[in-house]
C-alpha cells in the first residue's frame, strides 16, 4: 500500500480544505520523511484523516468509532479523503461527518464512508461495507494497520520490542500487499 494524497476539510486544528500529495515533488522523491511542527500545527491531524478516511477512526482517539469531536470548533462538517496505492491499483476511501443541516449547533448526524476506484466506480457506500472493503483491499484491520503502517507517536518502539514472530508476520503481510 502507497498512500498518495490526503485531502481533509475542517478536522481538527487545520479549518478549512487542505491538501497533502505524496505523489508530487517535493515529497515524491523524498522516500522518507518525517512530519513535524510546532504543538498544535496539525501533526496528529494528518494521521487522523489518514485513519478516518480508511477505517472511520482517528489515530489520536484509539478504537472510538467516528469521534465526533475531530471537527474543528465552529463549523457543521468535516471530512477527510485518501487516494492510495494496492497492487497497481488507485482507490479512493472517504469519510465523512456533519451536524444537522450543517449548523454549528445541531445534532450529530451518523458518519459517512465510501470506496472508489479512481474513475469513481463505487465499491462500497457504507460504513461497515467500507470497512470490509478496506481490509480486502489492504489485507490489514485498523490494529495491524497502526502496528505496522501508522507506528504513530512512539509506536516505533512498541513495534520494535514486539516478538520477533509478531513483526515478521506484519512485515510478510506488508511485502505480500505490495506485490
Amino acid at each position: 500500500m502507497r498512500i498518495l494524497k490526503v485531502s481533509l476539510f475542517n478536522l481538527n486544528s487545520l479549518k478549512g480544505a487542505h491538501d497533502v500529495e505524496f505523489d508530487a515533488e517535493p515529497l515524491a522523491s523524498a522516500g522518507l520523511f518525517a512530519i513535524t511542527g510546532a504543538t498544535g500545527a496539525g501533526k496528529s491531524t494528518l494521521l487522523d484523516a489518514i485513519t478516518l478516511a480508511l477505517f472511520g477512526k482517528a489515530a489520536r482517539y484509539g478504537n472510538s468509532p467516528n469521534p465526533a469531536d475531530v471537527m474543528s470548533r465552529g463549523t457543521g462538517e468535516c471530512r477527510s479523503e485518501v487516494h492510495f496505492e494496492v497492487k497497481g491499483l488507485v482507490y479512493v476511501a472517504k469519510w465523512s461527518i456533519a451536524r444537522a443541516r450543517g449548523k454549528v449547533d445541531a445534532k450529530m448526524q451518523q458518519p459517512k464512508r465510501s470506496v472508489s476506484d479512481l474513475q469513481g466506480n463505487l465499491l462500497a457506500d457504507s460504513v461497515s461495507g467500507s470497512g470490509e472493503k478496506i481490509e480486502e483491499l489492504l489485507g490489514l484491520d485498523y490494529e495491524r494497520f497502526m502496528r505496522s503502517v501508522m507506528l504513530a507517536q512512539g509506536q516505533f518502539s512498541r513495534f520494535l520490542s514486539s516478538k520477533s514472530s509478531d513483526r515478521a508476520a506484519l512485515l510478510e503481510s506488508l511485502k505480500i500487499g505490495r506485490a
